[in-house]
């Protein structure tokens, strides 16, 4: 009665430990075989898969090593499967359909996701700056489906954290927490009022006190406007005027209900009319800097993707 072991019989090839990448051949591998099989010649099966002969031959032997089986005879007639290259062809061919079916549900997810847009953003962005880049990013991908939400700097967390946006901007001067940014641009707020206010009639810049003391016209706790200027100043006086966008500010402002602290992006047309005056102030500095932001460790692919580059061109 023998008692030599199965692991010790010659040409017995023990299960190898570790991940299944190191034990099965790619997918390149097999695709090659199975062209072999499917054309009875190794340089016939290397010119459809796009590769020299001699590297199909290196992929093969390659292939024989990983398994410890032969699987292709090769003569001057051409290259036949040997009964092991039949039977591991077969599994290839599993393998291969398999995958071509992952490949095209992967895809499906992709087209999925670039059907649609949704992006988040802070209110003078919303309305100065996005419109022009989705207007590019409407030539590059005219299927895609974008939709806007506009918002406070805290509401467009709010949507990037509950998965309600895909990409989202704001204008503050700290980043919310679970998000990550890139700066996309630089803006800078300035003091204007309607040229009848007794400022437009100043010979001297406001002190940074006095624009601090004064009730200004002003947007909702939250928007990234009133978070630098509160920032800047050290505290603001009460609001003589607290309001939820851009533009009724900037309206309430060229009626003459007072003085109101605006981007530089949202007045140009109305200094430019002289429907607003700008008032220089010493003594505070009210630059930002504008980003896109994303869930901490879900960089935008897709539509979202593009859109960032287009924020840089």
């Amino acid at each position: 009665m023998s008692t030599t072991d199965d692991h010790d019989r010659p040409g017995h090839r023990p299960v190898s430990p570790g991940s299944l990448a190191h034990r099965v051949p790619d997918l390149g591998a097999l695709e090659l075989l199975l062209a072999v099989a499917r054309l009875g010649s190794l340089g016939g099966a290397a010119r459809e898969v796009g590769i020299t002969q001699p590297a199909a031959s290196s992929r093969i032997r390659s292939m024989e090593r990983q398994l410890g089986v032969a699987l292709v005879d090769r003569s001057p007639r051409g290259s036949r499967l040997t009964d092991a290259g039949a039977l591991v062809t077969d599994w290839a061919r599993r393998i291969v359909e398999a995958a071509e079916a992952f490949d095209v549900g992967a895809q499906a997810l992709r087209d999925r996701r670039d059907s649609r847009l949704r992006v988040a953003a802070s209110m003078t962005i919303a309305e100065y700056l996005l419109p022009g880049w989705l207007l590019a990013l409407r030539a590059e991908r005219p299927d895609t489906a974008v939709s806007l939400l506009a918002g406070n700097s805290a509401a467009v967390a709010e949507r990037l954290l509950t998965g309600e946006a895909d990409v989202g901007f704001v204008e503050g001067l700290t980043v919310p927490g679970g998000l990550d940014s890139a700066v996309i641009a630089h803006d800078r707020l300035i003091v204007v009022t309607a040229p009848s206010h007794a400022w437009a009639r100043r010979r001297r810049p406001l002190a940074a006190g006095e624009l601090a003391s004064t009730p200004l016209i002003l947007r909702e706790k939250g928007s990234g406007t009133r978070q630098v200027l509160d920032a800047a100043l050290g505290g603001l006086a009460r609001p003589l005027i607290e309001l939820s966008s851009t533009t009724a500010v900037k309206a309430a402002a060229v009626g003459g209900a007072g003085p109101a602290v605006l981007s530089e992006l949202a007045v140009g047309e109305e200094l430019a009319m002289r429907r607003l005056v700008v008032i220089p102030v010493n003594g505070v500095a009210l630059a930002r800097d504008l980003r896109a932001v994303w869930p901490t460790g879900h960089r935008p692919t897709g539509p979202a993707r593009d859109l960032l580059t287009l924020t840089r061109g």
